[in-house]
């Protein structure tokens, strides 16, 4: 399984970013950019992930690194983003918050 830092995601600037995290996180702070499809809705979804190399976040990389090996296994390039969300907040990365 391929995987990168959060470092390293904030270097890249035309790689797809989807976060597999439930709604509510999503809603409640995400990394810019990124598009949200929950991991318990991943499987119904899979029209919607992009047809190129595109990198899979959660909160911590535990469940993104779930998904990433099960849509490897599919044949998609997916790569798992390494401490997800809560280590792009703790480096003092700009987050989005959807307007209510």
């Amino acid at each position: 399984m391929k995987s990168i830092t959060v470092t390293e995601l904030a270097e890249r600037s035309n790689t797809p970013l989807i976060d597999v995290r439930e709604v509510h996180e999503f809603a409640a702070g995400h990394v810019p950019g990124a598009v949200n499809i929950p991991m318990s809705e991943i499987g119904d979804r899979l029209e919607e992930l992009p047809a190129e190399s595109f990198d899979v976040i959660c909160q911590a990389g535990g469940r993104s690194a779930r998904v990433v090996e099960a849509l490897e296994s599919r044949g998609y390039d997916a790569t798992n983003v390494e401490g997800g969300t809560g280590e792009w907040i703790a480096q003092g990365r700009d987050i989005e918050v959807p307007s209510a």
